[in-house]
């Protein structure tokens, strides 16, 4: 970890050349959030081959560029397009524009996700509001010499979803009249779906959904001293006793149609939190 300060410092000397402001908020739009970088008012946009330790996004539907400007009134830095273990990246490499973004001011990070629902209330095209996870991708960014610089030896994780912004999500949800849960996300490594094994165990440990991203870059939010908001779409249903394969361009779909639910949270949000800075 020692050697992250210096490739922070590059990536951030890299985006300085061609955007000045200083971020409020870091957003990665992961699948069902990406149509939200439209609404930004752009003032750079940047492609990650183009940031010094940037890795590329190789997953569908990720475009691989980072936006920075101005959203609800609030600066921004969002990711189009994020990475995964599954991609056969280190989570030091996957977690690193998280650091960056950090760097260039944000002390708020928004993620996003699609998942498996494995909680038989949920329904395809639900929104879940993360409010706690668990981790079981094999991995943690945090292993390794700690830089005190970049935040503590052991970052506690009693509320690593801010309480705050969950209720204010559910909020949202209620106000604009769709459905959104509090649960519990399960992370694993991917790319392969699970088993009905799998499924009946992630269940009993107390996850209500599972996919492949997120808790590394909340790991390093929370150890970076960030609030953090996560939000998942359901996009398949993972129910043992009568599973069915996915289907890639289904989940697509599904993700598709729940975007307008996500953008109302994270817009939302966003106006209270630039309330909530000038009262």
């Amino acid at each position: 970890m020692l050697h992250l300060v210096a490739e922070i410092e590059d990536a951030v000397a890299k985006i300085r050349r061609r955007w000045s402001g200083s971020a409020r908020v870091g957003i990665i739009l992961g699948t069902g959030l990406g149509s939200l970088a439209g609404q930004i008012e752009t003032e750079a946009t940047i492609d990650y081959e183009d940031i010094p330790h940037f890795p590329r996004s190789t997953t569908m539907g990720h475009t691989g560029q980072l936006v920075c400007g101005t959203l609800q009134g609030l600066p921004v830095a969002a990711m189009e397009g994020r990475f995964h273990a599954y991609e056969g990246y280190s989570y030091r490499q996957i977690t690193f524009p998280v650091r960056v973004m950090r760097a260039l001011g944000a002390d708020l990070l928004i993620v996003s996700n699609a998942c498996g629902g494995m909680n038989p209330r949920y329904g395809l095209g639900d929104i879940v509001v993360i409010e706690d996870h668990i981790n079981l991708m094999n991995g943690n960014p945090l292993i390794g010499v700690n830089d005190d610089r970049l935040g503590p030896r052991f970052p506690d994780m009693s509320a690593p979803y801010d309480r705050r912004l969950i209720d204010k999500a559910i909020q949202i949800a209620r106000r604009e009249d769709f459905v959104a849960h509090k649960g519990v996300y399960v992370a694993v490594t991917g790319p392969n779906l699970e088993t009905r094994a799998e499924y009946r165990f992630l269940r009993a440990i107390g996850a209500d959904v599972v996919g492949m991203s997120t808790v590394p870059e909340v790991l390093v939010a929370v150890h970076a001293g960030m609030r953090v908001l996560g939000l998942s779409v359901v996009t398949d249903m993972c129910l043992p006793d009568c599973l069915k394969p996915a289907a890639i361009d289904e989940i697509l779909s599904v993700a598709a149609g729940a975007e307008p639910k996500l953008r109302k949270i994270v817009l939302g949000v966003l106006a209270d939190e630039a309330g909530q800075a000038r009262s």
